[in-house]
């Protein structure tokens, strides 16, 4: 019972992650319906069948979509006598040649991957670089000796933080191109952090901003996450933030708070 209704929970979890492209549920009352391969779907057990093989298919086909931009085309139809001859347990290969096609499989897409990504982090080089060289040009950009441009959105006077400081800010960041990805204006919440513990560019840039004011910073890739980039963040980026100073508290005052 235990192992049957993991595999429905899986199957519901497969369908809902697709739903974004149709939205289908498939119930025990729905009206009688029949696919194009003529099958009939009436019962509860037909619908359920049904419903597993064409969640599978979708997120499979998905999948090998994916992969076809990197190179890789395999036939659907082998793929679907695999399937059939897993359900008859009359596989063509055994369990050892299995587990090692797939695995020389992982080691080419995982190649395939990282040539990728490297192909991307050396254009962004470049046109990180003729961004940099351009911005550095423009009215009231200020560039320091590590290379962090800056501009002065809204001056104030007070205090600064040190790099051991604790800081709350507001903040928006986008790439060279505009994407945006991350901001502490959507979310509503401004963030607290230590500001040794985030990227060079943010450490230094920040120590520079009395509290109050709003900065925009753009940070090479080597002050910010390099040429392996981070998350949504491609390697060798150029990051682009506006950070607006709320708050500035000294590291030993917020352990005494907590």
């Amino acid at each position: 019972m235990k192992k049957l209704l993991q595999v429905s929970l899986l199957a519901s979890a497969v369908l809902v992650g697709l739903s974004g492209c149709k939205d289908e549920k498939v119930a025990e009352t729905a009206p009688a319906a029949t696919t194009e391969s003529g099958v009939e779907l009436t019962s509860f057990e037909q619908k359920s069948a049904y419903a597993i093989g064409l969640s599978m298919g979708r997120y499979i086909g998905s999948t090998l979509e994916k992969q076809q931009e990197l190179g890789v085309d395999l036939d659907n139809e082998v793929i679907l006598q695999g399937v059939k001859d897993g359900f008859s347990d009359q596989g063509q290969m055994s369990d050892e040649e299995v587990q090692g096609a797939l695995t020389a499989y992982d080691e080419r897409i995982n190649t395939l991957i990282e040539a990728q990504a490297e192909e991307k982090a050396a254009a962004n080089q470049a046109k990180g670089q003729e961004f940099l060289a351009e911005n550095a040009k423009r009215d009231g950009v200020q560039v320091t000796e590590s290379g962090l441009q800056y501009e002065v959105l809204t001056a104030a006077e007070g205090d600064k933080p040190a790099a051991e400081d604790v800081v709350t800010v507001h903040y928006t960041g986008t790439l060279i191109d505009g994407t945006q990805f991350d901001s502490s204006v959507e979310r509503g919440e401004p963030a607290s952090f230590p500001l040794n513990q985030v990227i060079p560019g943010w450490t230094e840039g920040v120590q520079l901003m009395p509290v109050g004011a709003k900065y925009k910073f753009f940070i090479p890739a080597e002050l910010g996450y390099g040429e392996t980039g981070a998350g949504t963040i491609p390697g060798n980026s150029v990051l682009i933030f506006e950070v607006e100073l709320l708050e500035i508290a000294q590291a030993e005052e917020v352990v005494k708070e907590d």
